[in-house]
């Protein structure tokens, strides 16, 4: 999966950009309520361990 597409579904979830980082833009997820980075690399295909983690913070199957 790439980020663009896991932007999409976190999007169609609720999630929601709240600011940029110094790295990653920061998002927040209304399902747990935390908030997460996701990464400006939109073509750029997610690592394993990255997705788990995203999934973890945002609450979202991607």
């Amino acid at each position: 999966m790439k980020y663009n597409e896991a932007e999409r579904k976190l999007k169609a979830a609720g999630c929601y950009w709240v600011r940029d980082g110094k790295r990653h833009p920061i998002w927040r997820s209304p399902i747990t309520g935390k908030t997460f980075e996701l990464s400006f690399h939109g073509s750029e295909e997610i690592k394993p361990g990255t997705k788990k983690s995203i999934e973890r913070e945002s609450g979202v199957k991607l």
